[in-house]
């Protein structure tokens, strides 16, 4: 189970895929340690996310800390001062690390595909995926179609936006090799499900 709460399987997901650029800025925010006043003052007066709305930079705030406080200082310096791959490659983790949607869906169907030599993805295996989920977690909620398809793009976006797969058009899966700092990172802490659920790909 994830900590903080009973259920397995959360739909927070849809407030946004990787975010990298976001996400060092607010790990920018958390190394410097700034009191909740500071904070606030961040996201809500100085838009540091660049949001549309005072509503959006909040629930994007609150995502992106809840995904790199699960993660310790040294992984967000990997997200603040590493190149494109290392900080989009530690973006992943944590987000995998917050979300068992997005971390199961990559260790159970993505892994499965690549075994079998699959060329793509099929959008089907996602609420098949689903179905899976329920079996997993009986008290998962039951979202209704709006928020399943915002999942399903917040998840195809992100494999995209860390290498699984070409695009969310073509679906075509590709090799990745997760940055070694990132990898370091992780058997340093003993993140034996993250280190399993990203390293799928052949």
């Amino acid at each position: 189970m994830l900590s903080g709460t009973s259920l397995r399987y959360r739909a927070d997901i849809t407030a946004g895929a990787l975010k990298v650029p976001e996400s060092r800025i607010v790990a920018d925010l958390l190394i410097r340690g700034i009191d909740d006043q500071a904070w606030r003052d961040s996201i809500l007066d100085r838009n540091v996310l660049q949001a549309r709305s005072l509503a959006t930079a909040e629930r994007l705030a609150r995502l992106i800390r809840g995904r790199l406080e699960l993660m310790r200082p040294d992984l967000w310096r990997l997200i603040r001062d590493g190149t494109g791959l290392e900080a989009t490659h530690a973006v992943l983790v944590a987000a995998v690390k917050h979300s068992a949607l997005l971390g199961d869906f990559l260790d159970l169907v993505v892994r499965e595909q690549y075994r079998l030599f699959a060329k793509a993805l099929n959008k089907r295996l996602w609420d098949e995926f689903l179905e899976g989920c329920r079996s997993r977690d009986p008290e998962m909620p039951r979202w209704p179609d709006s928020t399943i398809r915002r999942l399903r793009s917040s998840v195809f976006q992100s494999l995209a936006q860390a290498g699984y797969i070409e695009n969310t058009r073509s679906m075509k899966l590709q090799t990745v090799h997760i940055a070694t700092p990132v990898i370091q990172y992780l058997q340093d802490h003993d993140e034996q499900y993250v280190l399993r659920c990203i390293q799928v790909a052949p």
